[in-house]
């Protein structure tokens, strides 16, 4: 029978015979390919801030010092994104100062906030469909994110207090 070869897949050959039936190279079972369920969408990339709606009132929820709000106002920060399977690693980065989350999806860790209002909570972060939604458990009610990506713009809403900031990135 003549063989086909159609494509590799994390280091699996699969190919198809004059039959039609699928084969690839580790097992004589068919495999079915699985969506990444933890990663519905491709947040990779560097992102440049284009729009900050509501920031200061944000901040204002976060308690975050009249001084460090109006230069924070003044920021453009980027968001340096990396992901890998479940694992995701966020760097927002800014002349004032720099904030790197490093986190696995579904599981919940201490996430310390030194440098953007010093307070430590417990932080979860799960897939709603194509949207990261991040719960932050700790001193201020109502505390999290939402991040999605539209066509080249990666969208995030920041929450706290019932004060909403919505943040927009394009991808450079």
């Amino acid at each position: 029978a003549s063989v086909v070869q159609i494509g590799t897949f994390s280091s699996v050959s699969f190919t198809v015979l004059a039959s039609g039936r699928p084969q690839h190279s580790r097992s004589p079972r068919p495999v079915l390919l699985k969506s990444r369920r933890e990663m519905p969408v491709d947040m990779n990339g560097y992102w440049k801030m284009i729009s900050n709606e509501n920031f200061e009132e944000y901040m204002k929820a976060l308690d975050v010092n009249v001084a460090i709000r109006k230069i924070a106002l003044l920021l453009k920060p980027d968001k340096d994104i990396v992901h890998d399977g479940d694992h995701l690693i966020i760097k927002t980065l800014s002349t004032f100062k720099n904030y790197n989350m490093d986190f696995y999806v579904g599981k919940e860790f201490e996430e310390d906030l030194l440098g953007v209002d010093d307070r430590k909570c417990m932080t979860t972060i799960n897939w709603e469909g194509d949207k990261l939604v991040c719960v932050q458990k700790g001193e201020i009610e109502g505390r999290g994110w939402t991040q999605w990506v539209e066509g080249d713009e990666l969208h995030l809403e920041l929450r706290a207090k019932g004060a909403v900031c919505k943040q927009v990135f394009k991808k450079t």
